[in-house]
């Protein structure tokens, strides 16, 4: 069973007054009332800020954070980030249109993934955005471009690396991958960015995300700065900005422990001076979006009806895995773990029992926690999935037997 009352890691973000759940300083029942349906996502904004700044306060100086839109995409939340960070990442025109509707200069936007569109690599060149070459032919793509529009493009090199990020949730390099140029073919291709005439900016490496554990990320920041310091010597220019990925976890499930922030700190500054040194023009960049956002967010769902079934009580909402997959287990995990989970307004409750929570889906995947120690819950009462700020309604199959979609707010 699961301990997601109050003192548990995920829910020291948020307060409970008169054993009700407040979001933004809301009560929850009220939020669902000025929401006016359920299910909902509900962001609050002062999470996210508190987070951002103790993240800028615990780096050395010079170090630079983006937010990886990804992660979360509403608009206003994207609008509220462009205020706090010093950059966005996107992954697609649509996200780039956010991006630029918040406000972000374009120097301050780069576009990673790949498959980019011909469109999209048009509207990124137009806007005057870092275009993250994935692979050789992306850079003819953009070079065609270039020569056709006139417009001038500005390029980084993803990187594929040789190592990865150990531990991690979802490893994203170290083999063969889909994401950026392996590692050994990089100064072919920056020999060829010099031969087109393109405006080099520098190198994006990602190796991994979600990861708890600090001597990892360490590890992997350590590579990632010899390998960027090597492959700096092949550069048709100098290095303007250095994306060392982020990787950053937020604890999900018992026993998970947030990151500690310490060491990883006092890494990044025994390094900077001599990559000031030998790249006096890069900026350092951290990626982040899960670890910005992610426990700044919870999913709402009511309870619709309780049933019981050869000895399990079975709590039925009208929420599930077509809004927010990652809870249901179905976005990655091996063995399925809940997410801290509560009802919303009956945080601790005079009385508890073990419950299944699943959603109105004809798909025994559609679980939202199971076998799982809650506050007793009755119809009309609201189920709160926590750590639901990243990766939730748009990582989901809304249209998935066309149910109603849910609706954000931020709050």
């Amino acid at each position: 069973m699961s301990d997601t009352r109050p003192g548990h890691a995920p829910m020291d973000q948020f307060t409970v007054v008169d054993d009700c759940l407040q979001v933004g300083g809301i009560p929850l029942t009220r939020l669902a009332a000025r929401v006016g349906q359920t299910p909902f996502y509900a962001y609050d904004r002062q999470v996210m800020t508190r987070r951002v700044e103790s993240l800028h306060a615990a780096l050395p100086e010079g170090i630079s954070v983006h937010y990886a839109v990804k992660a979360n995409p509403m608009p206003a939340v994207v609008t509220h980030m462009a205020g706090l960070v010093d950059g966005l990442d996107v992954a697609s025109g649509r996200e780039l249109r956010v991006a630029l509707d918040a406000g972000m200069p374009a120097a301050e936007i780069s576009f990673a993934g790949p498959g980019k569109s011909i469109l999209e690599l048009e509207m990124a060149m137009a806007a005057g955005i870092t275009l993250n070459l994935e692979s050789e032919t992306e850079l003819e793509r953009v070079a065609a471009i270039a020569e056709k529009t006139g417009e001038t493009a500005h390029v980084a090199v993803r990187v594929n690396p040789d190592f990865e990020l150990k531990t991690s949730g979802m490893k994203m390099s170290g083999g063969p991958k889909a994401f950026g140029v392996d590692a050994e073919r990089v100064p072919a291709l920056l020999a060829r960015i010099g031969e087109l005439g393109l405006h080099f900016r520098g190198f994006h490496i990602f190796s991994g995300s979600q990861n708890l554990r600090a001597e990892a990320l360490i590890e992997a920041q350590g590579q990632t700065f010899d390998l960027a310091l090597r492959l700096a010597e092949s550069a048709p220019g100098p290095v303007e900005m250095l994306n060392i990925g982020g990787g950053f976890g937020i604890p999900y499930f018992p026993g998970d422990r947030p990151l500690d922030l310490g060491p990883i700190a006092e890494h990044l500054e025994s390094r900077l001076p001599e990559v000031r040194d030998r790249l006096p023009e890069a900026e350092v960049i951290l990626e982040l979006g899960r670890y910005l956002v992610g426990e700044a967010g919870v999913y709402v769902a009511e309870v619709i009806d309780r049933k019981e079934s050869r000895g399990q009580t079975f709590l039925i909402t009208n929420g599930g895995l077509h809004h927010h997959l990652a809870a249901s287990g179905n976005f990655g995990q091996v063995i399925r773990k809940n997410y801290p989970v509560v009802v919303g307004n009956r945080v601790q409750g005079t009385e508890r029992e073990v419950v299944n929570v699943v959603g109105p889906l004809c798909t025994p995947l559609d679980v939202l926690a199971q076998q799982m120690e809650l506050a007793r819950a009755e119809i009309g009462d609201l189920i709160v999935v926590f750590q639901s700020g990243a990766y939730g309604y748009t990582a989901s199959p809304t249209r998935f037997l066309s149910h109603p979609e849910p609706v954000e707010v931020l709050v």
